[in-house]
């Protein structure tokens, strides 16, 4: 019949994923279109997703390939999906996340509603103290890694609406771009950046690792943040086996672990004596590492803990310094500050001050820091060379007002 589409794909849900995408922003695709140039023609926009997804005539457009420099030298490959190709892939991840969410592993807890990187780090924190050994799982270039094959099984496996599994075929082979108008074919990988490849990575590693684990390993516990997964053994000869399996899991799989970034480490305390190569590693912005902790008795003693890493102290440090508070900012009142500064802290403290709070508090002293150098250069006729002085001022300010700005409010006194 005319003007029947062979997919029945509801308005209202382009119209709801639409609203989702408007509301995580994002930057423009290869097309060079915003959010704002494209919300211009909504209608027709929207009108053109749906069309096309419904008929079956939607192609996905390049994905712009971005790269992001890591805090170890290395290269992070985004791929970022124009605006209507956000909403297109909105869409089926709607469609698809129910279906699969409920039959995720509970240790899985990246990009899943409810769950949090906070989760995983709570959780790695009590399996700690239980079991002495952890195998610290790197996989080597994951979201390039993934084979498209295994992950069009994956999806064929919980629905059989022919458009999503369309769709999610186009877009694992959609070409990428590079910012000169290069263009280069995907023979595996899904590109970090995409809307529904976060799903699609999780649905991969629910088949590759979680339910894996759960039938070769059952007694072996871990914690899986999307690609980072930390993995718990009772004794050094266990987490040896369980690595060597894992490993062999992984070629299977298409997937490889980083030779020198996969370790073994020794989760040593006061109660678990002796040395080895590693003790400690990073988890989700965490060190975990033996620390200083005091008991109900006021005595102390040596405990496995997570607190702030070196790497997110220093892109933390990195942040305040971009704030250029003293060369850009001087000729704001000191009343203005705490809208350019309180969202930062407020996050920094809600995440890394939640466990051994004293390591993030001592890297948000540079706030402070940052502050008293405001002091300096706004009022450089009484302060410029008197360092001691300007913070001394900022110390009244802060006992007279402790409210002023979150970070104070939260404890950290200039």
């Amino acid at each position: 019949m005319p003007g029947v589409k062979p997919y029945v794909i509801p308005k209202q849900l382009v119209w709801d994923a639409y609203q989702r995408v408007k509301a995580n922003q994002g930057a423009a695709g290869v097309d060079g279109e915003s959010l704002a140039a494209f919300e211009k023609d909504l209608k027709g926009n929207l009108y053109k997703v749906w069309n096309r997804m419904s008929s079956g005539s939607y192609f996905p457009p390049p994905v712009l390939r971005v790269e992001i420099p890591k805090d170890d030298g290395g290269i992070r490959p985004l791929g970022i999906p124009t605006v209507a190709d956000r909403v297109a892939q909105t869409v089926v991840a709607m469609v698809l996340e129910p279906v699969v969410e409920p039959k995720f592993h509970p240790d899985s807890y990246g990009y899943r509603p409810g769950k949090s990187a906070l989760d995983a780090v709570g959780m790695a924190r009590r399996r700690c103290w239980s079991a002495d050994w952890v195998i610290d799982l790197d996989i080597k270039g994951f979201f390039d890694s993934i084979s498209h094959d295994l992950v069009e099984r994956a999806v064929a496996h919980h629905t059989d609406l022919a458009w999503v599994r369309l769709y999610v075929s186009r877009w694992l082979r959609a070409p990428v771009q590079w910012p000169d108008g290069a263009q280069e074919q995907r023979m595996k990988g899904t590109p970090q950046g995409g809307v529904v490849s976060p799903l699609l990575a999780n649905l991969y590693l629910h088949y590759a690792f979680d339910t894996w684990m759960q039938r070769v390993h059952p007694g072996v516990q871990f914690e899986r943040y999307a690609d980072d997964v930390i993995v718990h053994c009772k004794t050094e000869e266990q987490a040896k086996t369980v690595l060597v399996a894992i490993q062999g899991r992984f070629e299977q799989c298409g997937l490889a672990l980083h030779p020198t970034k996969t370790r073994i480490v020794y989760c040593k305390d006061s109660n678990r004596p002796g040395e080895y190569e590693h003790i400690a590693f990073d988890f989700l912005g965490f060190t975990f590492q033996p620390r200083r902790a005091k008991n109900r008795s006021g005595d102390y003693f040596s405990s496995f803990l997570p607190a702030m890493s070196t790497k997110a102290a220093t892109r933390v440090r990195r942040t305040i310094r971009e704030w250029r508070l003293a060369s850009t900012k001087n000729h704001y009142a000191l009343a203005d500050l705490p809208k350019l500064v309180d969202p930062a802290v407020r996050g920094w403290m809600n995440y890394y001050g939640r466990y051994y709070r004293t390591e993030c508090v001592h890297t948000l002293q540079h706030v402070n820091v940052a502050l008293a150098a405001w002091v300096r250069r706004k009022y450089h006729q009484r302060f410029r060379y008197r360092r001691r002085a300007s913070e001394q001022w900022l110390r009244r300010i802060a006992r007279r007002d402790p409210k002023l700005f979150a970070l104070w409010a939260l404890g950290v006194k200039p």
